[in-house]
């Protein structure tokens, strides 16, 4: 039995020495790669390391301070805006900025808002087609004023006289998410079908408000819109 023994001894001993040689080889081989291009591995890191530093660089120093600058004006337009002051909100009076002077100065700095400012800006001034313009260019994450950029729209058109464009804007508004202005959207709609002639859809709309938005108050009036178009016809 002792002889068996000593062989498996020796066989595990065996087993043990390849695995060092195969760790060794495999270290061997490893320094052998390193040497041969740690030059090339150290510009790579040097290489990463540098543009994580610019950028962050770039971040801390130059884009930080910029949108912390347009958000500054951006005030200042904003309070005018507020006022009911869209000439000098959107073109700036010598002292305050306007929105177009911001964005012309900080771009994308100033923020995706500025596009709808600049939209309701020239639809308060009567500048119909540069407020679609602009608020084309609106696209922000804030689904509330995303409807009323769709709205906006929609009294441009209306102004224009292109009303089925007006009822597609008004829609939009309407169904953009379940906003709370929902309601007031399809009685703009509703509208717009009256003074195309299409009662019947107007009607349909009217109806909507009532079943959709019950405690609302176009709810309430939708009844007497109704009757106003059953009696015209």
């Amino acid at each position: 039995m002792l002889p068996q023994k000593k062989y498996i001894m020796s066989k595990q001993a065996v087993k043990h020495h390849h695995q060092e040689a195969t760790i060794q080889g495999a270290l061997s081989k490893s320094e052998e790669f390193f040497s041969k291009y740690k030059n090339h591995l150290f510009y790579g890191i040097l290489g990463i390391v540098l543009i994580f530093g610019i950028g962050f660089a770039w971040q801390k120093f130059i884009r930080n301070p910029k949108i912390e600058e347009a958000m500054g004006q951006m005030f200042l337009a904003e309070q005018a805006f507020r006022s009911d002051a869209f000439e000098v909100a959107l073109y700036g009076d010598g002292n305050v900025l306007g929105f177009v002077q911001i964005l012309d100065e900080y771009g994308s700095h100033a923020g995706k808002a500025i596009h709808f400012y600049i939209g309701v800006c020239h639809l308060q001034l009567g500048e119909n087609q540069d407020a679609i313009n602009a608020l084309n260019k609106y696209a922000g994450k804030d689904f509330v004023i995303q409807a009323r950029a769709y709205c906006c729209m929609g009294d441009a058109y209306a102004n224009l006289g292109d009303l089925k464009k007006a009822e597609e804007y008004y829609m939009k508004a309407a169904g953009h998410h379940d906003n709370m202005m929902a309601s007031t959207y399809l009685k703009k709609a509703a509208i717009i079908c009256e003074e195309r002639g299409a009662f019947d859809r107007a009607i349909k709309l009217y109806q909507e408000i009532k079943d959709k938005y019950p405690q609302t108050f176009e709810a309430y009036e939708a009844d007497k819109y109704i009757a106003r178009i059953e009696a015209a016809q």
